[in-house]
């Protein structure tokens, strides 16, 4: 038999596969390996955690994504069975992933196999993708779930391309990373990518009622009021798993003592809510970047609670107090030139009083520049500069302005009819200081916010003595 092809039973048929080796002959009456079902991977039974328990097993059960779950949508056709095409789930924690994919697992007719990027390499993903391509000559589908697939290697992912493209596997993939940044463009390409975002409050608060009354949840032991729900909704911020995780164990602290949860409860088995922020992933630039633009749109507020979600998330207080440098020169610059001053200022103090002092003058920084006067003529300024030079403008410098500290530097013409601003009364005088070919070049255009409004008059004044002598 040639080679790319694999023999089923004994007579010698083969179905060809693009890239795939000569497989092993398997008799028809082989039993199909062994595979862990959908149902026991993600419905392991009573003992596993209540956010576990309490994973929807039909699509009715499912709350919140009305987005991307509505009627017709492809996700949704997936789910009922009615679609083919391999998917890549990205959302934060807590928004529906494992559940979606549980659902589309569990559609009748297909075998399932998961991996672990913690614990299988390319030898276990081909494995699972040759056991997939002899079940699908006996009309077996198989889907196949990576949680977290972008901790899988390039390599390892590369080893998943055929498979999702020949449709040999139905691959569900879930990450909580942006996967333009971390999942390779073939896998992407050959992908539907659904992206599932954070759970409304009510959302929340339906799966926390549910919980208390489901019999897969408390069955009706507990009871939870009101303001203890609201409670628990707020420290969730829109993640279900940490819902009910923190619902858990305010049961377990009342089970002794009438089952009844208050926001008294709450306080004692969860203080405090714990922030969505990840300093390698999409939180860390998204809130970052809240954080410039807030202080660029002059809101204090708004920069101070994206100041304080950082904080709060263990950011390196010296990575803010560097974003606070750079925007200080490109969004205020000569309107106000102290901003810059305050944010070294601010990097210095953080450099050596650490945290969790070093808040307070991150956050003086903060409102300082939240409150200044904006400008973006510096950087607008130096950048049109570098696009002259970049384009070939000004190489050669004026004679007059080249250095003449050398011996023969006189008989080069250099420095020859340079004139001292100093022997000027004023302090300023004609010359040309720019290249021939930039000569009446203007790269600085100072706005009439702040201090520039000062500027900007001075500036017209020195122009027209250094460039037109008047």
């Amino acid at each position: 038999m040639g080679e790319g092809l694999f023999e089923v039973g004994s007579s010698g048929h083969g179905t060809p596969e693009h890239g795939a080796g000569r497989e092993p002959r398997r008799r028809a009456a082989d039993p199909a390996p062994p595979s862990r079902s959908a149902e026991s991977y993600f419905h392991p039974g009573a003992h596993a955690p209540l956010a576990v328990r309490m994973r929807p097993r039909t699509l009715d059960e499912v709350v919140g994504q009305e987005q991307v779950l509505g009627e017709g949508a492809p996700l949704r056709r997936l789910i009922e069975g009615r679609g083919e095409s391999s998917v890549i789930l990205y959302g934060p924690p807590g928004t529906g992933k494992t559940t979606v994919a549980s659902l589309i697992a569990g559609t009748s007719g297909h075998r399932f196999e998961a991996l672990s990027a913690l614990n299988s390499g390319v030898k276990e993903v081909r494995a699972v993708i040759d056991t997939a391509r002899r079940m699908l000559v006996d009309g077996v589908s198989t889907v196949l779930f990576i949680d977290e697939v972008h901790r899988f290697s390039r390599t390892q992912q590369d080893a998943l391309l055929s498979a999702v493209e020949n449709r040999t596997v139905l691959l569900v993939a879930a990450t909580t990373e942006n996967p333009s940044f971390s999942v390779v463009a073939p896998l992407l390409s050959r992908s539907l990518l659904v992206q599932l975002t954070p759970l409304a409050p009510a959302d929340i608060a339906t799966l926390l009622r549910r919980a208390v009354d489901d019999p897969r949840g408390f069955g009706g032991s507990v009871t939870l009021t009101d303001e203890a729900c609201d409670r628990l909704t707020a420290l969730a911020a829109g993640d279900a798993r940490r819902a009910l995780t923190y619902l858990e164990a305010a049961a377990e602290t009342v089970q002794d003592s009438g089952g009844e949860i208050t926001v008294e409860t709450v306080a004692l088995s969860t203080d405090r809510a714990v922030a969505r922020y990840d300093r390698d992933g999409d939180q860390h630039y998204d809130i970052v970047s809240a954080f410039i633009k807030s202080i660029r749109g002059s809101d204090p507020d708004a920069a101070l609670h994206y100041l304080a979600r950082m904080i709060d998330a263990g950011e390196d207080p010296r990575f803010i107090a560097r974003r606070l440098v750079i925007h200080a020169s490109e969004d205020i610059g000569m309107a106000d030139p102290t901003a810059l001053q305050i944010a070294v200022a601010a990097h210095q103090a953080v450099s050596f009083i650490g945290m969790p002092e070093g808040r307070i003058p991150l956050a003086q920084a903060t409102v300082h520049l939240a409150t200044a006067a904006k400008s973006n003529s510096v950087i607008s300024a130096v950048d049109a500069a570098l696009a002259d030079v970049r384009a070939g403008k000004g190489t050669v410098v004026p004679p007059h302005l080249r250095d003449g500290h050398y011996s023969g530097a006189e008989g080069l013409g250099n420095a020859v009819g340079y004139r001292y601003p100093h022997d000027d009364p004023r302090g300023v005088l004609a010359q040309d200081y720019l290249p021939e070919d930039l000569a009446g070049a203007r790269y600085y255009e100072p706005t009439d916010h702040g201090r520039e409004r000062q500027i900007s008059a001075t500036l017209d004044t020195l122009r027209s003595i250094v460039r037109d002598g008047r």
